[in-house]
C-alpha cells in the first residue's frame, strides 16, 4: 500500500479526531485548557517512543517524544496553541463545501495531527525512518517565551527541521520567514499648564510624533523591511502640556543585515525637544529565516518527492514568523509550510480543504522516510558545510536605553 493509499483509507478517523482535538478549546495562557489538549496529545503519542511533558509556567505542558532511527536525526516541530479565546466560535467544527472549520484547525492543529498520523504510518508499514526529536509547543502564538529554549537547544543536535505550520491553498514549502520584533519607546516630558505657562513644558506628545517620523524612515521598500509606530498613547487632558507619551513599534526584516541595521538605529535614537527623555526597550523576538544553499537542496528534495507523488509544490517566502526561524537560526536546516491546505488563520473563517489532507500527509512521511539517509549521501558539498558549521544561538537583543535631550532645560 502507498503513503497515499494509507492515508486516504484514514483519512474519515483522521478528520473524526481532528474534531475532537479541535473542540477542545486551547487559547494560549489558558493553562487548564492547553493540559486538558496536552493529555489528548500524550495519550496517543505514548506507544510511539519515548514521552516527557515539562510545564511552561503561564503556558501548559510542553509535549516532546523522541524515537530512534537511522541515518539522519530530524526535528518535527508544531503548536497546540490557538488565538482563539474560549467561547470565540459558537460551532467548533464544521464540515461544508470540501472544508473543515474552527478554531485553530488551519493554525495548527491539523498539521500537528499530521506528526501523529505519521508516526502510525511508519508503524504500520514498517518504514526505516531517521531519529527523530518532535516538540509540540503551547505559546508560539505569543513569540514562544518559554519554550523557545527548548526549540533552540533541539535543534542545534539534529541536521533537519521540518515545520507543520499550514501550507498555502497553493501547497507552497516555505523557505524564508520574516524575522520580528517589537519596541517600545517611552516618552518623558514636562507638565505645565497649556494656557498659562505652556512655555515651562516639554510635549512628550510631540516628542513621540518626531520619533514617529524617524521610525518610519527606517522602513526599506527595496528590502521590504517594516517597522510599524503602530500603537501610540500619550497626555492626560487637553489643557495640560503631556508629560508623558509611549509608542509601540513592529518591526520585520527577511535578513540579518536588515535586522541589524533597525536594531542599530532604534538604539541610537535621540530626542528632538528640550527637556524631554526617551527610555527605549524591546528586542527582536525572532531572527530571520532566510533561504540557504542547504535549506535550498532540501526543498529541492521536498520538490522532487512530490512530483513522485503527483503534486506541484513551489518555494515560497512567507512575511510572518513561526518556530522554523528559531530553528533556522540555531543550526537546523529548516523547511516550513508541511501541513495542510487552507485560509483564514487567525480569522473567523479558518479553515482546511478536506481532500488536500491525504497529499501532503504523503508528502510529509515520503519526506521523513527519505531522510533515513545520512546527510552525507546527497547533500552537496557547500551544503554540508553549511550543515556541519552550523549557526550560533541568536543573542538576547534586549534593548534597554535612556536618551536625554542634548540641552535640558
Amino acid at each position: 500500500m502507498t503513503s497515499v493509499e494509507y492515508f486516504t483509507r484514514s483519512l474519515q478517523d483522521f478528520l473524526r479526531e481532528l474534531r475532537l482535538f479541535v473542540e477542545i478549546e486551547s487559547p494560549t495562557g489558558e493553562v487548564a485548557q492547553m493540559e486538558r489538549a496536552a493529555a489528548f496529545l500524550q495519550a496517543r503519542l505514548a506507544p510511539f517512543g519515548e514521552l516527557e511533558s515539562r510545564e511552561l509556567t503561564g503556558f501548559g505542558p510542553l509535549v516532546r517524544l523522541r524515537r530512534p532511527g537511522t541515518g539522519s536525526r530530524v526535528l518535527l516541530l508544531a503548536h497546540y496553541d490557538t488565538v482563539w479565546p474560549v467561547g470565540s466560535w459558537t460551532e467548533l467544527w464544521r464540515q461544508e463545501s470540501g472544508r473543515a472549520y474552527g478554531p485553530g484547525v488551519y493554525d495548527m492543529k491539523c498539521g500537528l495531527l499530521f506528526i501523529l498520523w505519521l508516526l502510525r504510518h511508519l508503524d504500520d508499514d514498517a518504514r526505516s525512518h531517521p531519529t527523530l526529536d518532535i516538540i509540540f509547543t503551547p505559546d508560539e502564538e505569543v513569540g514562544s517565551l518559554a519554550s523557545q529554549s527548548h526549540v533552540r537547544q533541539a535543534a542545534a543536535a539534529v541536521d533537519f527541521a521540518l515545520v507543520l505550520e499550514p501550507t498555502t491553498l497553493d501547497g507552497g514549502l516555505k523557505v524564508a520567514r520574516k524575522g520580528s520584533g517589537n519596541y517600545f519607546i517611552e516618552v518623558e516630558g514636562r507638565a505645565a499648564h497649556q494656557g498659562a505657562e505652556p512655555e515651562l513644558g516639554a510635549n512628550a506628545v510631540v516628542e513621540a510624533a518626531h520619533q514617529i517620523l524617524r521610525l518610519h524612515a527606517l522602513e526599506d521598500s527595496e528590502s521590504d523591511t517594516t517597522v510599524g509606530p503602530n500603537v501610540v498613547e500619550g497626555g492626560t487632558v487637553a489643557n495640560t502640556v503631556p508629560d508623558r507619551a509611549r509608542v509601540e513599534v513592529d518591526v520585520r526584516a527577511w535578513t540579518d543585515g536588515e535586522r541589524y541595521r533597525v536594531d542599530r538605529e532604534i538604539r541610537g535614537l535621540l530626542p528632538v525637544l528640550d527637556g524631554t527623555r526617551l527610555h527605549i526597550t524591546g528586542r527582536w523576538n525572532r531572527p530571520p529565516m532566510e533561504a540557504s544553499t542547504a535549506s535550498m537542496e532540501l526543498f529541492a528534495r521536498a520538490r522532487d518527492i512530490a512530483g513522485g507523488l503527483g503534486q506541484s509544490v513551489e518555494a515560497v517566502r512567507w512575511g510572518g514568523a513561526s518556530d522554523a526561524n528559531f530553528a533556522a537560526a540555531s543550526g537546523a536546516v529548516t523547511i516550513d509550510g508541511l501541513g495542510p491546505a487552507g485560509e483564514g488563520a487567525h480569522q473567523p473563517i479558518e479553515n482546511v480543504v478536506i481532500d488536500s489532507i491525504p497529499d501532503r500527509l504523503a508528502l510529509l512521511a515520503e519526506l521523513v522516510v527519505s531522510l533515513a539517509q545520512p546527510p552525507e549521501s546527497w547533500l552537496s558539498e557547500a551544503a554540508l558545510k553549511q550543515l556541519r558549521d552550523g549557526r550560533p544561538h541568536e543573542s538576547d537583543d534586549r534593548v534597554e536605553r535612556v536618551t536625554d535631550s542634548p540641552l535640558q532645560v
